[in-house]
């Protein structure tokens, strides 16, 4: 019975949590386009078919960056600067798909001013898929790089008050005011003068063209990219060959908290971590689930920390949490489950609050399995669990015996009594059945249900009467005896 109350807890909220970490994530192609050319000019759309590298031109690194930028992303891009400079490599290309920032505004200056200062040409890319998107703070990202460009049907919007730097310029072009509470496309980007790349409508679709843009440009301290250079072929024809392209992306540790500070996973972690708390708090010991639950209570925190999140929302969150813990201390699911119900629906609505171009809301599917998966949880799988606990001996409820009690509802057999100041599951004889309010004596304990009868009038058992008949069958014949003369 354990087994089944422990199959129950894990089943919906840790399929949820799979769920989400299966979620799309964006990842850089280096497929180049299957075009080349004989001509010396240089396009974008002319890359070797080969996998050839210039192996005399200094590297490109790429860094993936998805999601949004938390603490963990804002350093990875800083170290990348700083790893790229160290290692001779003449770009950094930022792959980016941003939803917004959850970090401060200063930490946002102090990463725009990192690559504004950068001794290494910095590209921006924001691909790979035409879902990508370029909103919130992150977008300012583009009136400090060298190069800029987007996959066809990609967005950028929503940048909020551009940051003031020192000694540089958040410059996104004359129509920058249009992206300040608004999104554009790339077609829209390309014509306000927003990118700082001009392309054809198909835009920059892989990194590798990317790499092809960025050949020529020329930093501040008059340094020209080398990006690209053109081999002859074996047929006596020559084609563009790109330079060694390094893809760099975060650490597992680091990838497990930029993870948990996403809006579905702190939400997830903390929810499930509370629940193999509580659920440990009711089997007398301390186990595996609690240490599970300990561990992702933990990193849900930090990921609510990390996150905007409502004090009032989290505050119906914990309540919820003790509503569910009453019921479960009784072994039924009753007023107060339904309580908790309510409140954590409220706190899952209203839990974050909204950056520029991202509300932070779940999304209805999560919502659904989470509010389903909890309430099978405290309903089913809790007080599976607390029946098995206190069905075990070494308990110990026999002093209950006789202790008297009160109906809350009709038992007839079976009902619910209030022994002192707790609710119990109660059963009686079906000769005998106790009216709602009616007092009651406990006259055995089975499992987690009591054994009640009426305070008065109660069935005997047939068990009972037995010896009674025997004991007069037994003294018939003596008190015949007596009377013989």
């Amino acid at each position: 019975m354990r087994r089944l109350a422990i199959a129950l807890l894990f089943t919906p909220l840790v399929g949820l949590a799979g769920l989400s970490l299966l979620a799309p994530v964006a990842h850089a192609t280096t497929v180049p386009p299957d075009s080349t050319t004989a001509d010396s000019a240089v396009d974008i759309t002319a890359i070797s078919e080969e996998n050839d590298v210039a192996s005399d031109l200094a590297p490109v690194d790429v860094l993936q960056v998805s999601g949004l930028f938390d603490d963990v992303q804002v350093q990875s891009v800083k170290d990348a600067i700083a790893q790229a400079e160290a290692n001779g490599s003449q770009a950094l290309i930022l792959q980016m798909n941003a939803e917004g920032a959850i970090v401060s505004d200063d930490e946002m200056r102090d990463l725009l001013q990192t690559v504004a200062d950068a001794k290494v040409a910095i590209g921006i890319w924001v691909g790979p898929s035409r879902a990508s998107r370029a909103y919130g703070v992150p977008a300012q990202l583009f009136g400090v790089a060298d190069v800029t460009a987007m996959v066809a049907g990609s967005r950028i919007g929503y940048t909020g008050e551009l940051l003031a730097l020192e000694g540089a310029e958040v410059d996104l072009g004359p129509n920058a005011d249009q992206l300040v509470d608004g999104s554009m496309s790339f077609a829209e980007a390309r014509d306000a003068g927003v990118l700082k790349l001009d392309t054809t409508d198909e835009g920059v679709p892989t990194v590798r063209s990317m790499v092809l843009a960025m050949d020529g440009v020329m930093l501040d301290d008059g340094t020209v990219l080398d990006t690209v250079t053109q081999e002859l072929s074996d047929d006596g024809t020559t084609q563009n060959v790109a330079t060694l392209v390094r893809f760099t992306g975060l650490g597992l540790l680091e990838e497990l908290f930029h993870t948990v500070a996403s809006p579905p996973m702190a939400f997830l972690f903390i929810v499930i971590g509370v629940c193999l708390l509580i659920f440990e708090f009711f089997t007398a010991g301390v186990g595996v689930a609690g240490l599970v639950g300990a561990v992702l209570t933990v990193l849900g925190c930090y990921g609510l920390e990390a996150l905007p999140t409502r004090t009032g929302a989290l505050v119906l969150l914990a309540l919820s949490m003790l509503a569910f813990a009453i019921d479960v201390q009784v072994g039924i699911p009753r007023f107060w489950t339904g309580v908790g119900t309510v409140l954590f629906v409220l706190s899952a609505l209203f839990l974050y609050e909204p950056i520029p171009g991202n509300d932070l809301r779940l999304g209805w599917f999560t919502l659904f399995v989470t509010i389903a998966g909890v309430m099978l949880t405290f309903i089913v799988g809790m007080p599976s669990m607390v029946r098995t606990r206190f069905a075990t001996p070494t308990i110990g409820r026999e002093w209950m015996i006789g202790s008297p009690g009160v109906a809350v509802g009709a038992i007839s057999p079976e009902g619910v009594a209030q022994i002192g100041e707790a609710k119990w599951r109660a059963r009686t004889n079906r000769a005998t059945p106790i009216a709602a309010g009616a007092e009651l004596r406990v006259v055995a304990i089975d499992g987690a249900t009591l054994e009640v009868e009426p305070a008065e009038g109660g069935a005997r058992d047939y068990r009972e009467r037995r010896p009674k008949h025997t004991d007069d069958a037994s003294s018939e014949p003596e008190a015949a005896a007596t009377d013989t003369p």
